[in-house]
This record gives C-alpha cells, structure tokens and sequence, in this order.
C-alpha cells in the first residue's frame, strides 16, 4: 500500500466546493487502494551466448518505496516469434527477489525478451509491465531481407491542444522504425506556404515548435531525413477554443500557468489544477480564470522524486488540459564507496573489493563484475526505470542520461522527454465519478506455501488426530520435517515453509488415531494466466550497436567451447561395478555390530533410512509403540523408566553398558542403528530382562530418502534459485584444469548492509584472460533511495 500523501499549500489560496472535496477523497481512495508498481531487473551483463546462464535482481517500488505487498514476481522469457520459453516464479522480500535463466544451447534468435510483473500489476495498462530484449549473440547472423528504412514526426502540444491566440509550445519527436532518433532539419509553414520558423531537433530527436495561431490558421513542417529524402508533417489542427497549460523548470522550481482560449461557446469560471505524484495527490487550487490568473509556483525540492503530473479540470471537472514534470531531487539517489583491498590482474589472481554504504541506510544490493573488454549497458539503470521509465508509455532513447548529472542542458532535455511521452495512469473521467479500476487479479499477499485438506475424517477424528506431519523433499535440498495443526475442518496450512521447483511432500497423521481410511489433497498454487507474449525483436532493446564489445564476446565465447569440447574428448568413461546388494538392515548390523551382539533374536531399527525419526525428542520417545510390550514412563524426561516382561533392559551405547540419563542426552539425529534383543541376552550383565544397544553414526553414513514408504503428492512452487559459481583458486581442485574464460566473475544479489554494518567485502578470482573489470552496483533503501554505480577497474 501507499505510506504516503503530501499536502502542499505554500504559495495557493485554497478553494474547496463540496466536488473538490469528492476529488480528493477519490484520490486517497486511488493512491491507498489501487497504487501501481514498478519493476526495473538488474541482469549481470549486456548480452549472452547460446548455453549462457542470465542472472538477475529484481527491484519494485510502489511510490517512493519498495513494494512490500506483493510477495509473488513472475518474469516470462520468449523468442523472436513469441513463443514462450520459461516461466519464472519467484519470492519478493521487501521488494526485491533474485533468479537466473539459461539461454537453450540451440536458440537461434537475436535477442530474448524477458516481461516481468507482479500479478497485481496485470489489472493495469500492460504499457507498464516490465519489457527488455536481451541480446544474445551468435556464431553467424542470417542477412535477412534489406529493411526500408522509414522515418517518422510527430508533434506535442503542451497541455494537449493548440489554441488559437495563445502562444503554444509544440514538441516534437522524430525517430525511424526502430524507435532511434534522427536529427530533423526544416521549416514551419503556414497554410499559406510562408515561412514561419526554421525548424532543428535538440536532443536525441527531440525539439521546439512556438506557434500563435490566428482564426483559420494551421501549420505544417517540411523537414529531410538522415537520407536527405525531404518530408511534409501536418501539425495538430488549432482549436478556436480551449485551455492552455505551459509549465517552466528552473532548478528546484516548477512555474505553470493556465491560460484560456475564449470565445461565445466557450467562458470558463472555476477552473481546479491537481497535481498528483505516485497517484497521490500533492495540491489542489481551484480559482475564478474571469478574475485572476491561474498559476503558481511548486517547490519541487519539497517532493519525492517523480513524475508530477498537473492537471486541469473545467468548473463541471472534466479534464481540459495536463502536463507532466519531472521531479529529480538528489536525496533520492545515494553512492556507495568502493575500495579495492587486493588487487589482482594477473591468471587466477584474488581481489578483494569493499563497498561502504552510509551508515544510517538499510540497503539492498545487486553487485556484477564482468571482463570489460565485453560489451556494456549503461543506457537503462535502475535510477531511470523506476524513476522515469517505469511510468512513461513509448520508448526512450537511452533514459540513463538525464540521470547522469544535475546541469541545466540535461534537465531541459529531460524536459522534453516529458513533452513527448503519454503518460495517465489516472482515468479522470471514471476518478471523477467514484469509479475505481475493476480489479481481476488480487495481490499475491501471501508466499507460495503448503497447505491442503484432509478428507475421509470426521470433525471428532481430526480434533483427537491435531497434527499432521509432513516432510517436504525439494530438489538438491536435504528432506525437512514439519508439524502442522490441522483445523477440525480438516484444512491446514505451514506459512513458514517456501516450496521451490516441484517439491514432492510425503505425509503422516500424528495422535493414537492414524486416520488410516483418510486421504490428503494439496491446494496448488494457481499462477495467473500468461499476458500475451512479446516478440524478441529488439525493440525493447536500450543497448547501442557496441559491435567490438559483442565481438570481443563471442569469440571468448566461441574459445570456451572449443576448450570445453576437447577437455570432454579426454575425460576417461565412469566404470559401472555391479554387485548383489543386501538389505538396509543387514548392512547396518555389519557394518555396527560384534560378537555376541551380531546377529540374534529381537528387534532393528534403521534409523539412518527413517524420515520420520528426526521428529522424535530422545531414543525413548521414538521406541515407544514400536516394541511390544515395552512400557516407558516419563519419556520426555531426563531419567525415563524403562519395563519389559517384568523387568529392565540394559542399555548400551556402542555395546558399552550405560543407564538412561546417558542415553537421554543422545540426540535422535547422531543415532544410525538400534537393536532390541529379547531376554535373554547373552552379551552383558543383567540380561535376563533383555538389551538395547544404541549406535552413533559413523563416517560415510548417507540419509535415506524422506518420506519412503509413506503417502506422497508433487506440488509445484517457486523457480529453484541457483547460487552462482565463483571458483576458488587458492586450492586446487581438478576441475580447476579447464581454462577459465568466464565473462561474468563474480555476480551477487544479495548483499545487504545496515547501521553498524555499512561496510561489506568481498572477494573473487580473475580467469585465465581478462585484463580489465567493469564493476556494477544497483541497489534500493528501505526508505526508497536508490543507487547506480559503474567503474573500469584496470
């Protein structure tokens, strides 16, 4: 949910009606109920090679901070055609969650597109969901058809129309059919063919028009392309009436004006400005436009960083006119401190990097440090995306610019990066009415956990039964035991375990009444249904054409193969020795026992191949009920009692006599093998009554698999998240024998400071090649600031 809700009144004489107060209950209504998130995805480097695994942090903000209600972030992978590749499901914590995905080693494609969302963000435009074309580079690039290259104007009045006699700001755009800007040069024509003005993009495409039509006046510009092919691009019609809104950016100021156009149909009285940052709102003027001007200043130094939009409504509260700004104020942004303990350049040599964070932030880091002979991207960061891009429909030409520095020239282009882009999250017309956006996906609030239903049990049955325990084996992971109530309406439900991949999930009912006839079904966790899927074409591609950085790649790339497949020829084929196997317990009594207490008449119990025995508190709580006619009192206790046929066994531990306290203190977890003779054993004293000899594990003692030979089911969780490999060269080990031509050396998504923790190091090995790092650091407060930083380590 939104934290936040600004007031600002310096510098306004307020006016509220009884609608203007409708206005801002709608708007805190919005900005609590119905706040949008955004996504920006730190991958470890630029492009990739068929076989290539991409990792990646994902950060997301709601307002000025990270998103902490949606726990769920789906990131679907597709080719050029469409054609979804992988899905990936993964956990949020405190807005951030990590992941990788492996390029298929026969992917032809040029780039592949990733689209990430939360299911929340599915009940919004889809202009919004995070898009990215990832370049992946191959061996030999087919020469498709030769494309005609096209080029494309178009213009922007500010505030949304030209009126006839005010002066209007009109900005232009002009890119060709990838989306790239193309320098324009011309003349503005009246309809008369006269020259009006000359015409001359500013920055990356972008420009100025200034017109002051008059009754039946209208315009056009005749401008050439790069290819000196001369065009003719009709501007907006003029309306004969209407509202004007012009908003100026000096420093830490943001001036606007409202004028308006009047004529005998058209008199505005009453006319209401809203600015709104985030959904939320920021101020709100109304005033008479017959008796006084409407302007004002803001005091963008005073907001949270942003895209404040300003918008204009008639005395009936339609909308008339809206612009939007930007607010970049340097609170926003922090800068960690790198320092390089160790240096290392040289094959395989260790470096020791430290990052300083300022001490009084809570912070989130992703760190990757990559050859940097490589190409890199420093178009797109995570200042831009989710500062500006994440709420801007359309593409920009490298956004990371106008976050590269605080000069007056990168603000005016920035500037008109907001002249140019549409932009309403907001549906004035539906707001205005009390219509809020209908919801069809509810928030992913809760984490993909286990839960399910008994059936086949009555109420009575399951109150005696309490407990279900269940063991939960997940891929590469070690089986994890767990006790969860169940409700008398047979539904339960273990919030604290997060289940990854397909986990398989065994079960027993604990209590005297075993529920034997009873059957156990698990909920599955439902994923929402897939947006329609993006073509990896490259339009959603930031990276520029850095063709030494992407040959340098691929032939490392292409090295690493060749080396891999020769190292491969030489590994000797793994020789299979087959032997009669023997039963679990009869290795056990091998392997643990001797003379007179091999073999024998009684009872065994391989604790080693039994999931459940790690549940059990000490040895006597897990022999209760599985030895006939062995009663044990005060089992939980230190000094249990033990009978048996009217007397007591003697205990040993390692066929050493010992008593009970000894055996109490013996964890569950250490024991391999117990045995039960009955009376009489012939191996001790006082065996008349018979003999337990417990036996602690030993070396090469391997688990059995959990849950063999109970009840079982396979539900689907969360994407398996991979650690990524860093190879340690201080030791030598024999797969250190391969050639290192990694380009990504070192990656971690998880690096986390705090107040007296500020200062984190960190150490990693160069390969066999690189001569040079590029190091990059993103990351997010818990307050919202954010950070980006990159560095040639050489």
């Amino acid at each position: 949910m939104n934290r936040f809700c600004w007031t600002l009144i310096a510098g306004f004489f307020l006016s509220f009606s009884a609608s203007a107060q409708d206005i801002e209950d709608n708007l805190t209504k919005y900005a609590l109920e119905y706040a949008q998130e955004r996504v920006h995805i730190h991958f470890d480097k630029a492009a990739y090679t068929p076989g290539d695994t991409i990792w990646y942090k994902v950060y997301t903000m709601e307002g000025p901070f990270p998103a902490d209600a949606s726990k769920t972030f789906y990131l679907d992978w597709t080719d050029e055609k469409g054609k979804l590749i992988s899905r990936n499901v993964s956990p949020l914590y405190e807005g951030t969650t990590n992941g990788q995905f492996v390029v298929p080693d026969n992917f032809t494609g040029q780039y592949v597109h990733a689209r990430g969302y939360t299911r929340w963000m599915l009940n919004f435009d889809s202009s919004f969901l995070y898009n990215k074309d990832i370049r992946v580079l191959q061996k030999t690039t087919a020469k498709g058809a030769p494309v005609q290259d096209t080029y494309t104007l178009n213009f922007f009045p500010e505030g949304g129309d030209i009126i006839k006699g005010l002066v209007n700001k009109v900005a232009f755009k002009a890119h060709d059919q990838f989306g790239n800007p193309i320098v324009v040069k011309g003349n503005l024509l009246n309809q008369q063919g006269k020259v009006i003005d000359s015409v001359r993009s500013i920055h990356d495409g972008m420009g100025l028009i200034f017109v002051t039509p008059q009754a039946g006046e209208s315009f056009k510009v005749k401008w050439k392309d790069p290819k000196g092919k001369e065009h003719e691009t009709a501007l907006p019609a003029v309306k004969t009436h209407g509202i004007g809104l012009q908003v100026s950016v000096v420093r830490d100021r943001r001036y606007f004006q409202v004028n308006v156009g009047r004529d005998n149909q058209f008199d505005p009285g009453i006319l209401h400005v809203v600015g709104t940052l985030g959904g939320s709102q920021v101020f709100l003027i109304s005033k008479d436009s017959r008796t006084s001007e409407v302007k004002g200043v803001i005091p963008s130094n005073q907001l949270p960083s942003g895209i404040l939009t300003i918008t204009v409504f008639d005395d009936q509260w339609r909308p008339m006119a809206e612009r939007i700004t930007m607010i970049n104020n340097p609170e926003t942004i922090f800068k960690p401190e790198v320092e390089v303990k160790h240096w290392g350049l040289n094959k395989r040599a260790r470096n020791d990097i430290e990052i300083a964070i300022p001490d009084s932030l809570v912070s989130n880091l992703s760190v990757s440090i990559t050859d940097a002979s490589i190409a890199g991207d420093s178009t797109d960061n995570i200042i831009s995306r989710l500062l500006l891009t994440g709420d801007l429909k359309g593409n920009v030409y490298k956004p990371g610019y106008y976050f590269s520095n605080d000069s007056d020239s990168t603000a005016r282009h920035l500037d008109l990066v907001m002249l140019t882009h549409g932009w309403r999250k907001i549906k004035w017309e539906e707001l205005v009415k009390g219509v809020m956006p209908k919801i069809q996906f509810p928030r992913d609030t809760s984490y993909l956990t286990l839960s399910g239903r008994v059936y086949g049990a009555s109420s009575a049955e399951l109150r005696e039964t309490g407990e279900i325990l269940l063991v939960v084996k997940q891929k590469d992971q070690e089986g994890g035991i767990v006790v969860v109530p169940v409700k008398p309406d047979g539904t339960f439900n273990d919030g604290q375990t997060l289940l990854y991949d397909s986990a398989t999930i065994y079960h027993q009912f604990q209590g005297k009444n075993k529920l034997a006839g009873a059957t156990v079904r698990y909920l599955e966790n439902k994923l929402p249904p897939l947006p329609s899927t993006v073509a990896a074409t490259g339009r959603y591609s930031t990276l520029g054409a850095d063709t030494t950085g992407f040959a340098r790649q691929a032939q490392i790339s292409a090295e690493e193969a060749a080396f891999l497949k020769q190292f491969e020829g030489k590994t000797l084929e793994a020789v299979v020795v087959k032997a009669r196997t023997k039963t679990p317990i009869q290795e056990m009594d091998e392997r643990y026992t001797s003379g007179l207490f091999s073999g024998g008449d009684g009872y065994q119990f391989d604790l080693v191949n039994d999931p459940l025995a790690a549940a059990q508190m000490n040895i006597f709580t897990y022999l209760q009920g599985k030895v006939a006619g062995l009663q044990v009192q005060g089992a939980v206790s230190s000094t249990p009692t033990l009978t048996w046929r009217g007397g007591t066994p003697q205990l040993y531990l390692n066929e050493i006599a010992t008593d009970v306290e000894m055996v109490s203190s013996v964890s569950v977890a250490d024991v391999a093998y117990i045995k039960v003779f009955r009376p009489p054993f012939m191996g001790g004293f006082n065996g008349g009554n018979g003999a337990i000899a417990i036996y602690t594990r030993r070396g090469g003692d391997t688990k059995s698999e959990p849950g063999k030979g109970l009840s079982s089911s396979v539900i689907t969780g969360y994407s398996e998240i991979r650690q990524f490999y860093s190879p340690n060269y201080s030791t030598f080990k024999p797969e250190h024998e391969k050639k290192d031509m990694r380009t990504t050396l070192y990656w971690n998504p998880l690096i986390l400071t705090s107040p007296g923790r500020s200062r984190l190091q960190f150490s990693f090995y160069n390969n066999d090649i690189t001569e040079a790092f590029r190091i990059v650091i993103e990351g997010m407060t818990r307050d919202g600031r954010l950070t980006r930083y990159e560095e040639i380590l050489y």
